[in-house]
């Protein structure tokens, strides 16, 4: 199959263990074409954490679509741009755990 991609390239990769123990990773792949759950054409998982335990995350898993987790809470997330899915997840992690920034 040359010339057609048929895997994700990586677009975006950043992980940081803060002092506090938090961490924060954000991954974000460029699919080879949209599928009907990621018409924009991105995978990605944003990840906010402390002892292994998730406190914020953004996803949009095969099959799930785009959707954020709270806590142990799921909700639907209406994806827009990379730009504003990263600043609503910063939002959600001064909101939901983000107090003992560095």
């Amino acid at each position: 199959m040359a010339g057609k991609a048929t895997r994700a390239t990586l677009v975006f990769h950043e992980k940081v263990v803060r002092a506090d123990g938090t961490i924060i990773e954000l991954i974000i792949w460029r699919l080879p074409r949209a599928t009907a759950d990621r018409r924009h054409g991105l995978k990605y998982r944003l990840y906010f954490g402390r002892g292994g335990k998730c406190l914020v995350r953004y996803d949009n898993e095969s099959g799930k679509g785009d959707h954020r987790h709270i806590g142990g809470r799921e909700e639907p997330y209406r994806f827009v741009s990379a730009a504003k899915l990263r600043r609503d997840f910063e939002a959600d992690i001064q909101k939901f755990g983000g107090e003992h920034e560095e």
